[in-house]
């Protein structure tokens, strides 16, 4: 007698890769298109006591913890997925991204 999977009598679209648990077809996401997500490039960070906060004003500079040319962070709901460049898009500040973190699941 044959064996068979649940996967076996699904149509072709809607099967699903036993070594990717994800979705074999675009269409099976579209229930998650509509949902927003936070998008956030963090340039760099500097760390600065309260005090020295308060001194700030206008035309102060705050330095850094990255150099030109170094890729910046890119969060989406508060989670580091990807690294990238700032880029001009018209007059507007845009990222490009060029990598892509993977991170465990857990």
């Amino acid at each position: 007698m044959a064996d068979f999977e649940l996967n076996d009598f699904k149509p072709e679209d809607e099967r699903r890769d036993d070594n990717n648990d994800g979705p074999r077809s675009a269409r099976d996401l579209e229930a998650v298109y509509d949902i927003p997500v936070q998008v956030s490039a963090v340039l760099g960070k500097a760390n600065m006591q309260v005090n020295q906060l308060l001194k700030l004003g206008r035309g102060a500079v705050v330095e850094l913890d990255r150099k030109v040319g170094e890729a910046i962070d890119i969060y989406v709901n508060n989670r580091l997925v990807a690294r990238g460049e700032v880029v001009v898009v018209e007059d507007r500040l845009g990222v490009t991204m060029t990598e892509i973190i993977k991170t465990d699941r857990s």
